[in-house]
């Protein structure tokens, strides 16, 4: 006779219709992932250690502990290299770029966003960041149009209001889908865009394959999880992948490590 499974007889596991849904908060590391099951479902666990929660219970907006960076990356070799599309702050000619595969909807994203830009300002031309969109729709419905508004402010206003549009929604949104799609033409006015431009290429929806493009190109470098971050080192071709929102005393170690090579 089979007996029900734990998670089965506590109700973790979510139906949706047909599919299960879900993804785990990797507390450890501060990174949003997902897991697929050979069916394709996506199964929905929040792990902390020593706890596991309900399907839709709100994660916590700071990781418990920093995730491990440094290591060398294995898929993270497969990045691709820097790109006429891609969203640089700092010298495009940097020694070493930290690539991010980001949504702008995850709360670990949200928190690692000024770490990464206070890299940039430290490093003084050394580190440049590139900024790549990697939605997990599957957790955040909204963060594909939020993506798809940032490339319009790009178009609209180049790439300082690319940045700005990028910085005030992460200011802004709650995170976890927080962030009503009204206030997109409101906030991009704020910055300087005119408004009904910025609605009609919204509602355009001109930028909805770039977007995929850099969530695949994230795919192919062994990126499941926000934010997913590489380091470049040009100089010699390496990688190291640092997953999750790690401090800036471990983000600096991995760097000055590339830099000393």
């Amino acid at each position: 006779m089979n007996s029900l499974n734990p998670l089965q007889s506590t109700g973790t596991a979510i139906l949706l219709g047909s599919f299960v849904v879900a993804f785990a908060i990797l507390f450890s590391s501060g990174v949003i992932s997902f897991n697929k099951t050979p069916s394709g479902q996506t199964t929905i666990t929040f792990n902390q250690p020593g706890k596991q929660l309900a399907g839709n219970a709100a994660p916590p907006s700071v990781p418990s502990q920093p995730s491990q960076a440094g290591e060398v990356a294995g898929a993270a070799a497969n990045v691709d290299p820097l790109k006429d599309t891609d969203h640089i702050r700092g010298d495009r000619n940097a020694r070493v770029l930290l690539i991010e595969y980001s949504d702008l909807e995850c709360p670990f994203c949200k928190q690692f966003h000024p770490t990464a830009e206070q890299v940039v300002k430290d490093y003084n031309g050394q580190v440049a960041w590139v900024y790549r969109h990697f939605p997990l729709d599957q957790l955040h419905s909204k963060a594909d149009k939020e993506a798809e508004a940032v490339e319009c402010a790009n178009e609209l206003g180049g790439s300082d209001a690319f940045w700005a549009l990028t910085d005030k929604i992460y200011e802004v949104t709650p995170a976890n889908n927080g962030l009503d799609p009204e206030q997109l033409p409101v906030l991009a006015e704020g910055v300087g865009l005119n408004k009904d431009a910025f609605k009609t290429c919204l509602d355009s929806g001109k930028f909805a394959a770039l977007v995929e493009e850099d969530y695949q190109s994230g795919i192919k470098a062994g990126i499941n999880g926000t934010p997913g971050n590489i380091l470049l080192d040009t100089k010699s071709g390496k990688t190291v992948s640092i997953p999750g929102a790690v401090p800036i005393e471990s983000l600096k170690s991995s760097i000055d490590t590339l830099l000393k090579s």
